[in-house]
């Protein structure tokens, strides 16, 4: 991937990061729903009960995980992001300080 220019290395990074921030906001905006989801499909019982039954599940837990797991990605991607801006910004220091060092 290095031997893109870093405007390309950043425009491919940085649709992987939209993607996986969607997909972590996703999860997230819709836990309470699919919590109420499977709370319903608990029968007639207490709220209460019907929800610790539902935390405690395995479909529960799995829904967390990939919450996390969808979050941690678009976190490590957004961090690409940053580094690459951060390269790029080396560079236009590096090169402007040839340019001035041809200068003198």
């Amino acid at each position: 991937m290095d031997d893109k220019p870093l405007s390309e290395q950043f425009r491919i990074v940085a649709k992987q990061w939209v993607d996986a921030d969607s997909a972590a906001n996703l999860l997230e905006e819709t836990k309470s729903a699919y919590l109420a989801r499977l709370m319903a499909g608990q029968g007639d019982m207490p709220v209460s009960r019907a929800e610790m039954n539902v935390k405690a599940s395995d479909n529960w837990m799995e829904h967390i995980t990939k919450m996390v797991t969808a979050r941690e990605r678009a976190s490590l991607l957004k961090v690409q992001l940053e580094y690459l801006r951060m390269r790029f910004n080396e560079w236009q220091s590096d090169t402007a300080t040839r340019r001035a060092e041809m200068r003198l």
